[in-house]
């Protein structure tokens, strides 16, 4: 059987000084240090046998792409199966003292973490980047292929490639900005898994 490899690549930094949480919301752009991340990750695939790029499309996603688009010669698909997770808390600030989930009038939507019953489920999440995985290694058999999204979608994926639970605490992910999760598939079995950060030193 031949082996194929499908990389999941997180975005880069995002410009939001408001320190909101901005989901699916458009018009949030790659920092300069977001820039810079995209295009080191962008050199770690130097050399690679990249058949198939593929990208969420936000902006983020896609300007994240760009880079790597360059460097291994091919065009940037769009598919909306990448997409950031849906989160009814989008334009919130939900970190620090100054979160708005500390307000009484949003804890109706934390009835169940393990769902998350605030936003997309995570068996909603894995069902669709599971699809995309395999459209992708499908046609890049015998190749790489490349799929820029978001923290949570990949999470969910790098998940189920372990045998974890879907339910976790999300200060313990693995999943920094700019980063590699590296499926290994001999045919259409998953055999490997790997995760490296090529930005990490920006």
């Amino acid at each position: 059987m031949s082996t194929t490899i499908v990389h999941l690549v997180r975005h880069g930094e995002v410009f939001n000084p408001e320190r909101i949480l901005y989901g699916r919301i458009p018009d949030f752009h790659l920092s300069a240090r977001g820039e810079s991340m995209a295009a080191a990750t962008a050199q770690s695939f130097s050399g690679h046998d990249v058949a198939v790029l593929m990208s969420s499309p936000l902006e983020r996603a896609q300007e994240t792409a760009a880079p790597i688009a360059e460097v291994v010669g091919k065009p940037v698909l769009i598919d909306e199966r990448l997409l950031e997770a849906g989160n009814q808390f989008e334009g919130l600030r939900v970190k620090s003292v100054r979160s708005q989930l500390w307000n009484p009038v949003r804890w109706p939507l934390m009835w169940n973490p393990a769902l998350p019953s605030w936003g997309e489920h995570y068996v909603d999440i894995v069902e669709r980047m599971m699809d995309v995985i395999e459209f992708a290694r499908m046609k890049a058999e015998g190749h790489e292929a490349i799929l820029v999204s978001h923290q949570l979608p990949i999470v969910c994926v790098q998940r189920k490639a372990q045998g974890k639970s879907l339910s976790h605490n999300p200060a313990l992910r693995q999943c920094d900005l700019a980063s590699v999760t590296s499926l290994v598939f001999d045919g259409d079995q998953l055999v490997d898994y790997r995760y490296s950060e090529p930005a990490q030193h920006i």
